[in-house]
């Protein structure tokens, strides 16, 4: 069973249109980047009432305190009050920053998250995390405040590309393997393009849910949702201002997964046919990223900064088996780099 505030929606205009009303808010902003205005914002617009659009650049990158700045005197200058409302409409990055700059302005703004990718649907739209990165570090600022709504709306998939489908998934699959060995039957019995999303989406919210209400603040339990994280941001941080050639951040998590479950097999005891199971799985849906193993070192030393750590050490949440997941546990910098050594020889 899902919070109140979160609707999987049939018709995300309309559920906008009263979760506004619920608010009565003084003024009211629209976060969007180009592609959600494009795409995404046509589908709502004749739902809101009048209000402020607030562009900024799509991608990660861009996930830093320049765009809050940007988004902060776009309010200012509207003269908004602590009545105000701001609806994040866009993926992880929108609703990251959006949702930290609304709980940041004049100490704290409501707002409203319309998650429009399968990434922010499954993962993020769940859990009141909000932050930006920092000197290249993945979500290095930020504090937990949930949003007044959270609307999903299957219906946005449509408007994405396939490489965002595919990126959103790998968050499925963690979910399926941390905690839902069943789910894991479900989803593995077939491709990305065979998903049904409309059974998946609230199942994977409603996993996600589970953990984070047992652990609202992340003080042990919800760290299982970090599996294939810490490799996985360091890998993702390390190519982050490559342009094009960046990864995705389901991309990286996919390698995460496999390199983390690498480990878990050395540390925790999964299973080598289950480690083989879902490495096959995974390497089929995602392709296999080029990395010179000449970076190896200076990726595994990204993984220092990562947020589970504690008195220096490095701690990861890795699998005892399909549906089971340990954390704090501890790994070194050379478990890092031979797990990546791994991941490089297939």
């Amino acid at each position: 069973m899902l919070p109140d505030n979160i609707i999987i929606s049939a018709d995300a205009g309309a559920d906008l249109s009263k979760a506004i009303a619920s608010v009565q808010p003084s003024k009211i902003a629209v976060l969007v980047d180009q592609n959600t205005r494009a795409n995404c914002y046509p589908l709502i617009r004749e739902h809101l009432p009048e209000h402020l659009l607030i562009e900024i650049v799509a991608g990660e990158e861009e996930k830093h305190l320049g765009s809050c700045q940007h988004i902060w005197q776009a309010m200012t200058e509207e003269a908004f009050d602590r009545k105000a409302l701001l609806v994040n409409l866009g993926g992880g990055v929108i609703g990251d920053m959006g949702g930290f700059c609304a709980a940041s302005y004049k100490r704290g703004i409501r707002f409203i998250n319309l998650p429009t990718t399968l990434l922010s649907q499954v993962d993020a739209s769940v859990g009141g995390k909000l932050g930006i990165d920092f000197q290249g570090y993945k979500n290095h600022i930020g504090f937990f405040q949930e949003p007044d709504r959270v609307i999903i709306w299957p219906g946005f998939l449509d408007t994405l590309p396939q490489r965002e489908v595919r990126s959103g998934f790998a968050e499925v699959i963690k979910h399926c393997l941390i905690a839902d060995g069943s789910y894991w039957a479900m989803v593995s019995s077939k491709g990305l393009e065979g998903q049904a999303w409309q059974e998946i989406i609230p199942r994977s919210v409603g996993t996600k849910y589970k953990v984070v209400q047992e652990d609202p603040t992340e003080k042990g339990l919800r760290k299982i949702l970090n599996f294939g994280h810490t490799i996985g941001h360091a890998v993702e941080s390390f190519f982050l201002d490559r342009g094009e050639n960046r990864l995705f951040h389901g991309e990286a998590i996919a390698i995460g997964m496999i390199t983390e479950g690498y480990l878990s097999v050395q540390k925790c005891g999964l299973s080598e046919a289950d480690f083989k199971a879902f490495e096959a799985y995974i390497r089929e849906v995602y392709d296999d990223y080029v990395i010179d193993t000449a970076d190896i070192r200076a990726i595994a030393q990204l993984s220092l900064q990562d947020k589970k750590n504690s008195g220096g050490t490095i701690n990861a949440s890795l699998l005892n088996s399909i549906g089971d997941c340990a954390y704090d546990i501890p790994i070194s910098l050379e478990e890092i780099e031979g797990a990546l050594a791994y991941y490089l020889k297939k």
